[in-house]
């Protein structure tokens, strides 16, 4: 094996996640220890930031440079990357696809021809959907990620609903990404009380450096907390359905996803009892389940059907 072959070997058992003695090193490329550290000196010179520990325990390390070096990837690791890759050029992140084009365009200019089959066959059997969702900006996510890995308050303007802007004083909790989404969960220090924020309405968040508090969320996790605050900005209400069906054949048309009970009637048929958070999207429902059906409440419900079948006339007329 030539130098160079053992430069990248040794590169290559550096970038695993732990600490290599000398003479591990030594005795993994058949070298001396000796040639171990003249090697090391060369990824130095290389821009590798590879850090050695002295005493009995001691050994070599890469760390966190100033640069990012050239990296070391095995097939499944390139695969990998490259599907994550195509996958972001959808992303909702602001100004990601170009970047994430020109990584892939440098990734797949070396993968050999095996590997680029494989990323290829994924590409052309799996299709994103990409939507007209809100964008937000990498710098917003780099910001706030780093102020709740940090452990900091923030600062930022926010723009509500309705359009009025703010100035707020938070202490950030969590990101949490809903489809095209992003959400930051935080404890607003002005109003004394946890918020869900929409990231794609947040400008100018800057970390203040003051220590944030460690507090216990009102949820399981954030991801509950983002769900029970979604769920209250549209308040349920209670449907009751009969369907000229019996119980087996409604839940068929409803889908394994069914939520609610339905139970039988004594005329054959079933009654499905469910609460729904909007009413519309009900109306819509039922009309595409291709069933005889007869709302017993809430009246809204009533009002939204006769009203669609009013358009639905119209439309036909």
């Amino acid at each position: 094996m030539d130098t160079s072959a053992r430069l990248l070997n040794l590169l290559s058992l550096l970038q695993t996640p732990r600490e290599w003695s000398g003479t591990e090193l030594a005795d993994r490329l058949d070298v001396s220890t000796r040639t171990i550290r003249r090697y090391i000196d060369r990824l130095r010179e290389l821009g590798y930031p590879v850090e050695a520990t002295m005493g009995t325990i001691g050994g070599y390390r890469l760390i966190a440079g100033r640069a990012l070096p050239p990296l070391l990837l095995d097939d499944e690791e390139a695969v990998a990357i490259a599907v994550g890759l195509r996958a972001a050029a959808g992303s909702a992140v602001d100004g990601i696809e170009d970047a994430s084009l020109r990584a892939l365009t440098k990734l797949e200019q070396v993968l050999p021809s095996r590997l680029r089959y494989r990323v290829g066959a994924l590409g052309t059997a799996v299709v994103a959907m990409t939507g007209g969702g809100p964008r937000v900006e990498p710098a917003v996510l780099t910001v706030l990620a780093g102020a709740i890995t940090n452990h900091e308050r923030v600062r930022f303007s926010y723009r509500a609903a309705a359009g009025t802007e703010t100035r707020r004083h938070i202490e950030p909790q969590r990101l949490v990404a809903n489809g095209r989404r992003w959400y930051l969960v935080a404890w607003d220090l002005d109003r004394d009380d946890w918020r869900l924020f929409r990231v794609d309405r947040l400008a100018d968040p800057t970390a203040t450096g003051a220590r944030a508090t460690a507090r216990e969320l009102p949820a399981a996790d954030a991801a509950a907390f983002v769900q029970d605050k979604l769920r209250g900005m549209w308040p349920s209400a209670p449907v009751v359905v009969d369907f000229a069906a019996e119980p087996e054949t409604v839940r068929a048309h409803l889908g394994q996803a069914t939520t609610g009970e339905l139970e039988p009637l004594p005329n054959g048929g079933s009654r499905w009892s469910v609460d729904a958070d909007r009413l519309d999207w009900m109306a819509v429902r039922l009309l595409m389940l291709d069933l005889p059906f007869t709302v017993q409440s809430p009246p809204a419900l009533v009002e939204r059907l006769r009203t669609f079948g009013e358009r639905a006339r119209a439309a036909t007329a």
